[in-house]
């Protein structure tokens, strides 16, 4: 008899060699017919696969991630099953289960894949899993494993399993397919109910653009044919608010292939928008006693090789600038960080002087391969609202939670209500990927934790997710259609202030190490705003938004009066258009809908003769007739109001 511990702490006996699912079958009839996978002393397996050893358990639904994922992950091989009895021949890549669904990577030889082949091979799965074949597991040697795969001409099966360790090696099998895989996977193939296959796209082989390119399949799949009709509605409210169409059509940004790929351009309302974020995050800042500075687009090459930066990114950077002095090399700055650690060093600092706060909205150039750019989430410009805090090691806990409480501040000011904190720790299994040593690591990872606590905060563990120089805080924020996005950050660094041997004299009069904590409540100014457009579907509050009022005349013959009230407003600082145009009014009102101003004034004439104007609010219709001076009095009360919330 073996020991099984439950969540809820208590412990029941089984046979040695009990599945999860026969778990499940103890506990409850219901429970055993919806359990997915099972997590078995902190691993996540099969649910049939046998336990042999005291355990402590949890077993996983639908609604678990990692139900999700064991089925998505089942559905990805159930696919590779329709698309190697439809195109005989086609090799495999990977097929991973994602945040939403699942892809297979595929090489078609000569044969090719288009969107109008997805309803076949969707049909084919289906039929497939009516089959109810049961995913089997089977621990292989990487001799055996070489040989299976070898004998089927699979190079890119054979290429990953020369990379792993004999007595690490396991294989799936259902029905007719079998695939190299760690799993986990559903009981059987006949839970997967609904499948709809998404898109065709191009891969690069292990994401390098040395290697040939695989065609990429996406799609998703679910248990019952309700729930994927439920997301596919959401898919289609995710098309009209894509940041990418709202920002075309509002005129906030663009892109230029004579510029560059990934490289934004702000037109006029976008940098208004932008400018109103800023001032709005500065204005925060000042009340929570931080610094403005200001650093260059390059830096020295030697200033990344000390950060740390060019030895763990420089080959995915943009590759040095050379200058005609001999051996001088700059790099476009990747990070703002180290510049702001030179910053600190200007000057011998007390312990008095602790904490500093260095912020700066500071513009960095990354190298995203082209394939992975889109829109405003993933450029290879883009400015992060970045701040770095130097404090003694007695103030980390307070100063994070001050950043907590900033970060808290933005979430409502967009009304950003469903979020969880994700704290990253690194990977204890893999600690090479990182600097620094294990003290210091400990002590970093200590203060996140505690800070997160202290806040009450939602949070979930994540390991192998830290930054390389320290562990972080992310915010994970649901957006109004249920997409979550990483949004604001925080970070506590114990190796930086090593590595650019950063001073301070205490109390003792001792030289100390300050610790940096490096935050970001937006992330990065293109990303956020992105996210903010998605999020608002482009309807932004007042106080933020570009055009805040458009004035309409009705006809021409009231030109005159409409630039009166559009000089008026504007003079009121009140961010007016004058929509002039020789349109009927119907027209130039739905037009100017669609832009998503918030007021629009009709004038005519009676609006012409008592110097008042008809006010039209967005999505809402008529509100009546006010005077010039009352209409400026209102919005700025509106204004007011809502900034004070904040």
């Amino acid at each position: 008899m073996i020991k099984i511990t439950l969540p809820d702490q208590s412990v029941r006996e089984y046979q040695e060699g009990v599945t999860g699912y026969e778990i499940a079958s103890s506990l409850s009839n219901s429970l055993a017919k919806e359990v997915l996978a099972i997590t078995v002393n902190g691993e996540v397996w099969d649910v049939t696969r046998p336990i042999k050893t005291d355990a402590s358990i949890k077993l996983h639904k639908w609604d678990d991630a990692e139900g999700k994922h064991a089925f998505w992950h089942s559905s990805a091989h159930l696919m590779a099953e329709a698309l190697e009895a439809l195109y005989p021949g086609v090799k495999f890549g990977i097929g991973p289960a994602i945040e939403n669904g699942f892809y297979y990577d595929i090489d078609l030889g000569e044969q090719s894949i288009s969107d109008t082949d997805l309803p076949k091979i969707e049909a084919k799965m289906l039929e497939l899993a009516r089959t109810k074949a049961p995913y089997v597991r089977t621990e292989v040697s990487k001799a055996d494993a070489m040989t299976f795969f070898g004998g089927k001409g699979e190079i890119y099966k054979t290429e990953l399993i020369s990379e792993l360790a004999d007595g690490t090696i396991s294989f799936y099998k259902q029905g007719n397919f079998t695939d190299l895989c760690r799993g986990p996977h559903l009981p059987e193939t006949g839970l997967i109910k609904a499948i709809k296959l998404l898109s065709v796209a191009g891969a690069y082989w292990r994401g390098s653009e040395k290697n040939k390119q695989l065609t990429r399949i996406y799609g998703i799949s679910f248990p019952k044919q309700k729930m994927l009709d439920e997301y596919l509605e959401l898919l289609e409210q995710a098309k009209l608010r894509d940041h990418r169409k709202l920002g075309k059509e509002l005129e906030l940004f663009a892109f230029s292939q004579k510029v560059g790929q990934g490289l934004p351009l702000w037109l006029p309302k976008g940098a208004k928008l932008r400018e109103n974020l800023e001032l709005f995050l500065r204005k925060v800042q000042r009340e929570y006693g931080y610094d403005q500075v200001i650093t260059p687009h390059i830096g020295n090459k030697e200033l990344y090789v000390t950060s740390g930066h060019y030895e763990k990114y420089g080959k995915d950077s943009f590759q040095p600038i050379t200058t005609p002095a001999e051996g001088e090399e700059f790099l476009l700055k990747p990070m703002n960080c180290p510049h702001h650690c030179e910053i600190y060093k200007t000057k011998p600092r007390s312990y008095k002087d602790l904490p500093l706060r260095f912020a700066e909205f500071g513009t960095v150039y990354r190298y995203e391969q082209s394939g992975e750019l889109h829109g405003l989430t993933r450029v290879r410009g883009f400015t992060q609202d970045d701040a770095h805090l130097f404090c003694r090691p007695d103030q980390i806990k307070e100063e994070f939670c001050k950043v907590i409480d900033i970060i808290f501040r933005i979430f409502k000011a967009l009304d950003f209500k469903d979020f969880i904190a994700q704290v990253s720790l690194r990977d204890p299994n893999n600690k090479e990927k990182y600097i620094g040593s294990d003290e210091n690591w400990e002590k970093a990872e200590s203060a996140i934790i505690e800070a997160a606590a202290e806040k009450g905060l939602n949070t979930i563990v994540e390991y192998g997710e830290a930054a390389f120089y320290g562990p972080k805080l992310d915010f994970m924020v649901k957006d109004a259609i249920g997409r979550k996005w990483q949004l604001g950050t925080i970070q506590v660094d114990y190796n930086l202030p090593e590595r650019f041997e950063l001073e301070y004299v205490g109390a003792d009069n001792q030289r100390h190490r300050p610790v940096m904590i490096h935050r970001a409540p937006f992330g990065s100014m293109e990303r956020f705003v992105a996210v903010l457009l998605e999020h608002t579907a482009g309807k932004f509050p007042l106080w933020l938004t570009p055009d805040q009022v458009v004035v309409l005349p009705i006809s021409e013959k009231y030109e005159d009066y409409a630039k009166k009230v559009f000089t008026f407003l504007n003079n009121c600082d009140i961010r007016t258009l004058l929509d002039d145009r020789n349109e009927k009014i119907g027209k130039k009102i739905r037009d100017n809908e669609l832009k998503r101003i918030p007021y629009l004034l009709i004038v005519g004439e009676k609006e012409a003769e008592s110097e008042s104007v008809a006010v039209r609010k967005q999505g809402e219709g008529d509100k009546g007739s006010m005077t010039l001076k009352e209409f400026a009095s209102f919005i700025e009360s509106e204004v007011a109001g809502q900034l004070q919330e904040l």
